[in-house]
């Protein structure tokens, strides 16, 4: 089993930043993608970013050049540094794990952690 653990969340006023960390333990070989995606009130999961364990970064296009995602390989935890924070922003944020590949893929998630931007 693999426990996700976020942390950072808040309220913070537009054009304020936030860093969210997500740590995995428990039964960990070795984690392929970890991404952070978002749930806004009435609407659907949303992917924010994720990145590969050798460091490749994707972006959802409505955070590109506001947030920033990175990792620890050494300490299997996920990083996303939020900036420019806009009050389209709030949701909650969920970190999510994925091990393996292809047909073979599992993946964990996180508890959830809210944000909020005021405006």
């Amino acid at each position: 089993q693999v426990q996700l653990v976020e942390s950072g969340g808040g309220l913070v006023q537009a054009g304020g930043s936030l860093r969210l960390s997500c740590a995995a333990s428990g039964s960990i070989f070795e984690i392929n993608v970890m991404g952070w995606y978002r749930q806004a009130p009435g609407k659907q999961r949303e992917l924010v970013a994720d990145i590969t364990r050798g460091g490749m970064r994707n972006y959802a296009d409505s955070v590109k050049g506001r947030f920033t995602i990175s990792r620890d390989n050494a300490a299997n935890t996920v990083y996303l540094q939020m900036n420019s924070l806009k009050p389209e922003d709030t949701a909650v944020y969920y970190c999510n794990d994925k091990f393996g590949a292809g047909v073979n893929e599992y993946e964990y998630w996180g508890q959830g952690t809210q944000v909020t931007v005021s405006s």
